[in-house]
């Protein structure tokens, strides 16, 4: 699959500006002392739907033609893709189909339900996400948009970094979560395409750590069972999303659970924002390597805020 460029992501800012929201950063000094660093917080769980998938959803919804629309999208998801292409749909007023796997986070689910969404059900495997995901497309001739590894996703998703250097002009490093590739493969081609000096850097669960496995290996590794409390990064790294994040050398730190769910309490207690505990992943990472990190000027993507409340891991 062709990767998407910068001046697709450029494309997608226009594409999205009706749709998607200007999210906001924001500043902890006490945040910036426990990482020895400056951190700029983007603020993506404040994006229209809960997460910053709303980015490339609305991208990939609003790049299909006449002909393709009318037949809607379709995709499989654990929540915020889900909820985000059902919402982009509705922008345009076109059915959304989500398969979504047995075990989601119900909060997830609820907001993919009331964003008007067609739900499928199926085992949680990604053998029976993408078999069930063909099914629903066959019948329907909706149009595929998976959740990292389309091209118009990514670009969609690169958008952020437009934003954030316009708002945090001086960062000289950029960390994202990294789950199945999507975010950090484009806000890398975006940042590199605007300033090829940035440091790129990747948060991943050590119980989901195929990223981090295959740019350390001579081979895409697709053979682990996640074990994490964070749902949103137990995909398998995309093939084009791996090309994506080897071409520009994005260093992925990894990070345990229990870090995590310390970082997403240290989220609340000085920026009082409640995000997903995947989101968190990046704030722990700057800590536990402070000496990679010191006096860097560092942009931290908060990628979603959709929380179960009646499920908090502590």
């Amino acid at each position: 699959m062709k990767l998407p460029t910068l001046d697709d992501v450029r494309d997608a800012a226009v594409r999205i500006a009706p749709y998607a929201s200007v999210t906001p950063v924001m500043r902890s000094p006490a945040l910036d002392a426990l990482a020895g660093a400056e951190l700029f917080f983007k603020c993506e769980n404040l994006q229209r739907g809960g997460a910053f998938k709303f980015r490339g959803a609305c991208n990939a919804v609003w790049s299909l033609d006449e002909i393709e629309a009318a037949h809607g999208v379709v995709t499989h998801s654990s929540g915020n893709h889900g909820n985000a292409l059902a919402l982009a749909a509705g922008t345009r007023g076109i059915a959304a189909h989500v398969i979504v796997p047995d075990g989601a986070v119900r909060a997830k689910l609820d907001a993919i339900a009331a964003a008007g969404a067609v739900i499928h059900r199926c085992a949680a495997t990604q053998a029976a996400r993408e078999a069930k995901a063909a099914e629903v497309q066959a019948a329907t001739r909706a149009i595929m948009v998976h959740p990292y590894a389309d091209a118009r996703v990514m670009a969609g998703q690169g958008t952020l970094v437009l934003e954030l250097l316009r708002q945090a002009e001086a960062i000289d490093t950029l960390i994202t979560p990294v789950g199945g590739g999507g975010l950090s493969a484009g806000c890398s081609i975006a940042a590199h395409g605007l300033d090829p000096s940035l440091r790129m850097l990747g948060a991943e669960p050590k119980g989901a750590d195929d990223a981090w496995q295959s740019l350390h290996s001579d081979h895409r590794v697709t053979d682990i069972v996640p074990d994490t409390i964070c749902d949103g990064l137990r995909a398998i790294i995309g093939e084009p999303n791996l090309l994506a994040l080897r071409d520009h050398r994005v260093d992925v730190l990894t990070v345990s659970d229990d870090e995590t769910i310390a970082a997403m309490r240290l989220l609340w207690t000085h920026l009082k924002l409640v995000v997903e505990v995947s989101s968190a992943t990046v704030l722990a990472a700057l800590l536990a390597n402070r000496a990679k990190i010191a006096g860097r000027r560092i942009g931290v993507v908060l990628t979603g805020g959709n929380v179960d409340l009646d499920a908090l891991p502590w």
